[in-house]
Protein backbone atom coordinates (compact mmCIF):
# COMPACT_ATOMS: atom_id res chain seq x y z
CA UNK A 1 0.00 0.00 0.00
CA UNK A 2 2.83 2.18 0.27
CA UNK A 3 4.29 2.20 -2.59
CA UNK A 4 0.66 3.23 -4.11
CA UNK A 5 1.15 6.15 -1.96
CA UNK A 6 4.42 7.26 -3.21
CA UNK A 7 3.21 7.08 -6.79
CA UNK A 8 0.12 8.59 -6.08
CA UNK A 9 1.98 11.70 -4.76
CA UNK A 10 4.56 11.49 -7.78
CA UNK A 11 2.06 11.76 -10.04
CA UNK A 12 0.18 14.83 -8.43
CA UNK A 13 3.60 16.92 -7.71
CA UNK A 14 4.11 15.91 -11.73
CA UNK A 15 0.61 17.47 -12.15
CA UNK A 16 0.85 20.75 -9.97
CA UNK A 17 4.40 20.90 -11.79
CA UNK A 18 2.89 21.17 -15.32
CA UNK A 19 0.48 23.82 -14.08
CA UNK A 20 3.75 25.76 -14.20
CA UNK A 21 3.93 25.67 -18.16
CA UNK A 22 1.53 26.91 -20.13
CA UNK A 23 1.52 28.08 -23.95
CA UNK A 24 1.00 31.35 -25.33
CA UNK A 25 -2.78 32.23 -25.86
CA UNK A 26 -4.15 33.27 -28.72
CA UNK A 27 -5.42 36.59 -27.89
CA UNK A 28 -4.26 38.98 -30.69
CA UNK A 29 -6.13 41.50 -32.55
CA UNK A 30 -7.55 42.08 -36.11
CA UNK A 31 -4.39 42.86 -38.23
CA UNK A 32 -6.60 44.90 -40.95
CA UNK A 33 -6.68 41.44 -43.03
CA UNK A 34 -9.92 40.89 -41.43
CA UNK A 35 -12.61 38.56 -44.42
CA UNK A 36 -14.67 41.31 -43.86
CA UNK A 37 -12.26 43.93 -45.34
CA UNK A 38 -12.76 42.87 -49.08
CA UNK A 39 -16.36 40.57 -48.37
CA UNK A 40 -19.46 41.10 -47.81
CA UNK A 41 -19.87 38.96 -44.46
CA UNK A 42 -23.63 39.90 -43.67
CA UNK A 43 -24.87 39.70 -40.12
CA UNK A 44 -26.32 36.08 -39.83
CA UNK A 45 -23.27 34.68 -41.44
CA UNK A 46 -21.04 36.80 -38.58
CA UNK A 47 -22.73 35.66 -35.87
CA UNK A 48 -22.18 31.98 -37.39
CA UNK A 49 -18.70 32.30 -37.87
CA UNK A 50 -18.23 33.85 -34.66
CA UNK A 51 -19.66 31.10 -32.46
CA UNK A 52 -18.81 28.02 -34.61
CA UNK A 53 -15.40 29.09 -36.10
CA UNK A 54 -13.41 31.79 -34.60
CA UNK A 55 -12.02 30.21 -31.42
CA UNK A 56 -9.71 27.85 -34.16
CA UNK A 57 -9.41 30.21 -36.87
CA UNK A 58 -8.80 33.69 -36.11
CA UNK A 59 -6.43 35.45 -33.76
CA UNK A 60 -8.76 36.02 -30.68
CA UNK A 61 -9.91 32.94 -28.85
CA UNK A 62 -12.44 33.23 -26.12
CA UNK A 63 -11.13 30.20 -23.69
CA UNK A 64 -12.76 27.79 -21.66
CA UNK A 65 -11.90 27.15 -18.01
CA UNK A 66 -10.63 23.71 -18.89
CA UNK A 67 -7.66 25.75 -20.91
CA UNK A 68 -6.56 26.77 -17.51
CA UNK A 69 -5.57 22.90 -16.74
CA UNK A 70 -2.70 21.28 -18.41
CA UNK A 71 -2.22 19.41 -20.52
CA UNK A 72 -5.72 20.37 -21.42
CA UNK A 73 -4.24 24.49 -22.84
CA UNK A 74 -1.43 22.10 -24.57
CA UNK A 75 -4.10 20.62 -26.77
CA UNK A 76 -6.36 23.67 -27.55
CA UNK A 77 -3.06 25.37 -28.04
CA UNK A 78 -2.45 22.74 -30.82
CA UNK A 79 -5.79 22.75 -32.07
CA UNK A 80 -5.79 26.50 -32.29
CA UNK A 81 -2.32 26.61 -34.30
CA UNK A 82 -3.35 24.21 -36.64
CA UNK A 83 -6.94 25.70 -37.30
CA UNK A 84 -4.93 28.92 -38.00
CA UNK A 85 -2.27 26.97 -40.10
CA UNK A 86 -5.30 26.10 -42.26
CA UNK A 87 -7.82 29.16 -42.77
CA UNK A 88 -7.22 32.65 -40.49
CA UNK A 89 -10.22 34.47 -40.54
CA UNK A 90 -8.82 37.61 -39.48
CA UNK A 91 -6.02 36.98 -42.08
CA UNK A 92 -8.14 35.78 -44.92
CA UNK A 93 -7.29 39.23 -47.43
CA UNK A 94 -3.61 38.72 -46.58
CA UNK A 95 -3.66 35.51 -48.45
CA UNK A 96 -3.41 34.92 -52.27
CA UNK A 97 -6.49 35.44 -54.12
CA UNK A 98 -6.50 31.77 -55.11
CA UNK A 99 -5.91 30.64 -51.60
CA UNK A 100 -8.99 32.82 -50.70
CA UNK A 101 -11.15 31.27 -53.37
CA UNK A 102 -9.93 27.90 -51.93
CA UNK A 103 -10.72 28.29 -48.87
CA UNK A 104 -14.59 28.73 -49.66
CA UNK A 105 -14.56 26.15 -51.40
CA UNK A 106 -12.85 24.14 -48.66
CA UNK A 107 -15.44 25.91 -46.26
CA UNK A 108 -18.28 24.41 -48.06
CA UNK A 109 -17.04 20.84 -48.48
CA UNK A 110 -16.41 21.04 -44.31
CA UNK A 111 -19.95 22.39 -43.71
CA UNK A 112 -21.44 19.82 -46.39
CA UNK A 113 -19.32 16.88 -44.94
CA UNK A 114 -19.72 17.64 -41.12
CA UNK A 115 -16.62 17.71 -40.58
CA UNK A 116 -16.16 21.51 -38.96
CA UNK A 117 -16.62 22.39 -36.33
CA UNK A 118 -14.64 19.64 -35.14
CA UNK A 119 -16.87 16.90 -33.77
CA UNK A 120 -14.65 16.99 -30.53
CA UNK A 121 -15.00 20.62 -30.47
CA UNK A 122 -18.68 19.73 -30.53
CA UNK A 123 -18.55 17.80 -27.55
CA UNK A 124 -18.04 20.58 -25.17
CA UNK A 125 -19.55 23.63 -27.40
CA UNK A 126 -22.56 22.10 -28.29
CA UNK A 127 -23.93 25.59 -29.04
CA UNK A 128 -21.46 25.27 -31.88
CA UNK A 129 -23.09 23.30 -33.80
CA UNK A 130 -24.88 24.65 -37.33
CA UNK A 131 -28.37 23.67 -38.30
CA UNK A 132 -29.48 22.90 -41.23
CA UNK A 133 -30.29 26.58 -41.99
CA UNK A 134 -27.36 27.74 -41.01
CA UNK A 135 -24.96 24.96 -43.20
CA UNK A 136 -27.39 26.24 -46.20
CA UNK A 137 -26.52 29.91 -45.42
CA UNK A 138 -22.96 29.17 -45.08
CA UNK A 139 -23.03 26.97 -47.99
CA UNK A 140 -25.06 29.68 -50.09
CA UNK A 141 -22.65 32.43 -48.81
CA UNK A 142 -19.22 30.71 -49.77
CA UNK A 143 -20.74 30.25 -53.48
CA UNK A 144 -21.64 33.95 -53.69
CA UNK A 145 -18.18 34.83 -52.57
CA UNK A 146 -16.41 32.60 -55.20
CA UNK A 147 -19.16 33.95 -57.94
CA UNK A 148 -18.38 37.52 -56.82
CA UNK A 149 -14.81 36.88 -57.29
CA UNK A 150 -15.09 35.10 -60.47
CA UNK A 151 -16.39 38.30 -61.84
CA UNK A 152 -13.90 40.54 -60.31
CA UNK A 153 -10.67 38.30 -61.13
CA UNK A 154 -9.38 36.94 -64.19
CA UNK A 155 -9.89 33.18 -63.75
CA UNK A 156 -6.07 31.58 -64.10
CA UNK A 157 -5.83 33.63 -60.98
CA UNK A 158 -7.75 32.08 -59.23
CA UNK A 159 -8.04 28.44 -60.17
CA UNK A 160 -4.64 26.54 -61.23
CA UNK A 161 -5.27 25.04 -64.80
CA UNK A 162 -4.78 20.79 -65.15
CA UNK A 163 -2.12 19.64 -66.57
CA UNK A 164 -2.36 18.31 -70.12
Amino acid sequence: MRLWKKIALALAAVFVILQFFRPEKNLGSSSGHDIAQSFTVPPGIQTVLLRSCYDCHSNHTVYPWYAEIQPGGWFLAKHIRDGKRGLNFDEYTSYRLMKQYRRFKDITENVENDEMPLPSYLLIHRYAKLSATEKNDLIQWCAAMRDSMKTKFPVDSLERRPPR
